[in-house]
């Protein structure tokens, strides 16, 4: 599914960007992928996304 109609951002395509990366804001996730940066009705959803993703993520400290 589509997160970004404007800029064909999926949803897999953001939470590989999430999972590898791990953005703390919105703002870091939008410098990563192009979201929120025509019509802005993606931005909920990605948070929600990058919300979801970050609470499954191990710590630093579980992959060293």
């Amino acid at each position: 599914m589509y997160v970004c109609l404007c800029h064909a951002v999926s949803e897999k395509s953001l939470r590989e960007v999430v999972r590898r990366y791990q953005p703390k804001t919105i703002q870091h996730l939008r410098q990563l992928v192009p979201i929120g940066k025509q019509c802005g009705k993606c931005v909920r959803f990605a948070r929600e996304i990058m919300e979801d993703e970050l609470q499954d993520a191990p710590l630093y400290k579980e992959i060293a």
